[in-house]
């Protein structure tokens, strides 16, 4: 599995409307996609949340690297990158991905990037974010909790999808869900 994100930084005075009108008509164009865990089309407004900027950043979980390589060529990555520009995309490999079977429910979505301290046992640390990841979605405290590492850059991202925003932390960005596009079963 491959998770994956890219964002656009809006202007401060940037009519958000836009990008919920956008996700409203492009959000079911990408139900059953081949591939695909999930997509979280995603929000958020400067100051909303403690978001330093407006922000469009949706989420992939991907079952295959197959799908989002499709996606990345496709007709409508391409649509969005003429609208936006053409973003940093960003790719980790799961360690653990667990889905509520009440993830439709999402609203609201947290991410993490953790930075890996140099020489760390990696097992170690793959063996606790596994461990969260899925104590998370068992408590039901989430509805989805995807852990992945990236080791070019050494880093981890904790992603959340909740159906009430929780407490967030100093250093994570927390999003609205506007729609979430789902594998077909």
């Amino acid at each position: 599995m491959i998770a994956m994100q890219y964002g656009f930084t809006l202007p401060a005075d940037y009519d958000m409307s836009i990008i919920d009108r956008r996700v409203r008509e492009k959000g079911p164009l990408l139900e059953g996609f081949p591939n695909l865990g999930f997509k979280a089309y995603l929000s958020a407004r400067k100051g909303e949340f403690g978001s330093h900027d407006n922000l469009y950043a949706p989420f992939y979980l991907w079952q295959r690297p197959e799908g989002a390589s499709d996606f990345l060529c496709s007709p409508g990555f391409e649509a969005l990158t003429s609208a936006f520009g053409w973003p940093r995309v960003r790719t980790w490999i799961v360690w653990q991905a667990e889905i509520s079977p009440d993830i439709a429910s999402a609203r609201f979505a947290t991410r993490d990037i953790l930075q890996t301290e140099a020489y760390a046992p990696v097992a170690n640390i793959r063996r606790t974010e596994s461990a969260e990841a899925t104590a998370d979605v068992a408590t039901g405290a989430a509805l989805a909790s995807v852990s992945g590492f990236e080791p070019t850059t050494w880093t981890r991202v904790r992603f959340r999808l909740w159906r009430e925003i929780p407490e967030i932390g100093e250093h994570t960005q927390a999003y609205r869900v506007g729609h979430l596009s789902l594998a077909r079963p």
